[in-house]
């Protein structure tokens, strides 16, 4: 059996990926074992190679993988379920739908405390406690 396929990230911090909902991915979820399809953005020196080279997999009925490092620095790997490229000023851009494992997803909650000071200052001035001892 060969060696399947694989687009590697070789530098940078670990890719992002934000989870998608979009009802046209269904069918690329299914599958002995619960999974979601995420979607991340990848630099890339050649981004229509890559694309090509995930079309060419697919035609031959082959899973193609990306292969990344965690924030934890561990090798990783989801496959690809779908691709496609950008051209941006700084560059060509992939960006890729994955299938991530239920077990390999992690949720990250993001605040901006930009101005939590002034809203608890002004919570603090329009409530009275009115504590007695």
């Amino acid at each position: 059996m060969p060696e399947p396929e694989k687009i590697t990230i070789i530098e940078g911090p670990p890719p992002t990926f934000e989870l998608v909902s979009d009802t046209w991915l269904f069918g690329l979820t299914e599958g002995p074992i619960p999974s979601r399809v995420a979607f991340c953005r990848v630099r890339a020196a050649n981004g229509p190679t890559l694309v090509e080279r995930c079309y060419r997999a697919w035609r031959q009925r082959q899973s193609i993988f990306l292969e990344f490092r965690s924030q934890d620095g561990l090798t990783q790997e989801a496959p690809i379920v779908a691709v496609r490229w950008l051209e941006t000023p700084e560059g060509h851009v992939l960006m890729l739908w994955i299938r991530l494992q239920e077990d390999e997803i992690e949720i990250e909650f993001g605040f901006d405390f930009g101005d939590i000071d002034d809203d608890v200052d002004e919570l603090d001035d329009d409530l009275d406690f009115g504590l007695s001892l």
